[in-house]
């Protein structure tokens, strides 16, 4: 019985040829449709053509649901060499009938610079909500469910059309990883991780983020985890404090760069009292020498050691903010930044005065090590707006940098005792009801390096860091989803 229909994207003739010939191998397949442009030559034997906008264009989401008339529809999202593993539409299949999934997918191998790799992808979970979520480029969905989704897809969507299919997807059923490497495709991406990262905001790509934000908003509406742009108001009168701010820098072993970090938070000009505490987590390279150094010569900076062993960067954090000499407001430094220049400081907390807010994110500017500018250039994460970005939150990886709060609300939400996704974990539960202040001019150079400790990281460690962020939104959807009840 065929099951399946395919569409896959027109690349060169012969990788298109050589893909519709593998997919042709199993008695699955009825129908494959290749994707291309109006403008393209694109003659396929054992295809039909679609003339149609890109793949992840709205109407063409919408012509693939519309075209589909088996129990299931194959989407490959991208173009280039694709070899399918031993029986792999035949699992895909036998997988997608068990589980009764709306859409399926699976690890996968690369190939990069000629080398065979393992790419195994993680779960799918409620919180899932961000726009580069990886599931390989096969998308296996049942097509009951891919027609009913596709109906709320904007056809004006040049970019979002695949994302909102998916998201619509996941409201109907669930969306399921098979734990096996069932294809083998080219990997193109050959840069480091470090390199990727900020690809979300670099000002080239905002058309996109402008398209993702209002499929991620739509989803939430649908979903009950929306939130309106309704605030707790801030009273800065809680309780007293000996200083205005307070510096806050975690630090492990980071001799090459902790004296400049010091040295920008020292140089500070501004018409109220700051000071710069430093939670030494432990170093053994010089660098609690430099600070104990630093903290001899100016009593504004707090040398503090944790009495316990297994604080990560948060625990770092809660240390700090807990410390009874930390100020009103607590800023953002890591130890290996800077601030752009002495005025930082008192720009962040007037922040919080004039807007009335419980955190203010800055804009910062990416540098090397020798704090010359570097591709992307100045990162100011405008798609945060006071009405919809804490919804917009909890579809893009990280709210900027420099973070700064308000003291007593800090205190009363815990820091996650983690080395990654701390802040941004904060900053959710810190909008569900407050607003967050931004600032928009550059306030912080984010000095990227070898030694950053997301420069080059495995494929393991990045599925770790993205499950757990991913667990961070679900934590937060649920709390929201709550608020409407």
């Amino acid at each position: 019985m065929k099951k399946i229909t395919c569409f896959i994207p027109y690349g060169t003739q012969e990788e298109t040829l050589a893909n519709v010939k593998e997919l042709r191998k199993s008695d699955l397949v009825s129908q494959i449709y290749v994707v291309c442009s109006s403008d393209q030559n694109c003659l396929v034997d054992g295809a039909e053509v679609l003339k149609s906008e890109s793949m992840t264009h709205g109407k063409t989401v919408k012509r693939m649901a519309a075209l589909a008339n088996t129990r299931y529809t194959l989407i490959d999202t991208r173009p280039g060499a694709l070899q399918l593993g031993q029986m792999a539409l035949e699992r895909f299949t036998q997988i997608a009938d068990d589980t009764q999934s709306g859409l399926a997918y699976s690890n996968y191998l690369a190939v990069k610079g000629g080398k065979v790799e393992n790419q195994p992808v993680i779960d799918y979970q409620e919180g899932s909500l961000r726009d580069d979520f990886n599931f390989g480029s096969l998308l296996f969905y049942r097509t009951e469910i891919m027609k009913k989704a596709a109906e709320g897809v904007a056809e004006a969507f040049q970019f979002a059309g695949l994302y909102a299919l998916r998201l619509g997807v996941s409201q109907y059923a669930d969306l399921f990883r098979i734990p096996e490497f069932l294809y083998t495709e080219k990997e193109s991406d050959l840069r480091k991780s470090g390199e990727k990262i900020f690809d979300y905001v670099d000002p080239k790509n905002r058309a996109v983020q402008i398209e993702m934000e209002k499929a991620c908003t739509q989803h939430l509406k649908n979903v009950g985890g929306y939130l309106e742009p309704v605030f707790t108001a801030v009273k800065f009168d809680e309780q007293e404090f000996d200083v205005e701010a307070s510096v806050i820098i975690p630090v492990r072993n980071r001799v090459r760069t902790i004296e400049d970090a010091i040295k920008s938070v020292l140089s500070q000009k501004a018409n109220f009292k700051f000071n710069l505490i430093i939670a030494d987590n432990f170093s053994t390279d010089g660098t609690t020498e430099l600070i104990q150094k630093y903290a001899a010569m100016d009593d504004r900076l707090i040398h503090v050691i944790p009495d316990r062993t297994d604080l990560g960067i948060g625990g770092c954090w809660n240390l700090a903010a807990n410390h009874p000499k930390c100020g009103k407001f607590a800023i953002q430094l890591d130890s290996d930044d800077l601030y752009f220049d002495e005025t930082t400081v008192q720009q962040v907390v007037d922040a919080f005065y004039a807007q009335n807010c419980a955190m203010v994110v800055g804009t910062y500017q990416m540098v090397n090590f020798a704090l010359e500018e570097i591709p992307p250039g100045i990162i100011d994460h405008k798609e945060w707006t006071p009405e919809n970005g804490r919804n917009n939150a909890l579809r893009i990886n990280g709210l900027g940098a420099p973070r700064a709060f308000y003291t007593p609300v800090l205190r009363r939400i815990p820091v996650p005792n983690v080395n990654y996704g701390e802040d941004y974990a904060l900053g959710l539960a810190i909008s569900r009801h407050y607003q967050i202040g931004r600032i928009y001019n550059p306030i912080y150079l984010c000095r990227r390096w070898d030694d950053n400790s997301d420069a080059a990281l495995s494929i393991e460690v990045m599925n770790g860091h993205n499950l757990y962020k991913d667990r961070i939104r679900t934590i937060e959807l649920k709390a929201r989803k709550r608020l409407g009840k």
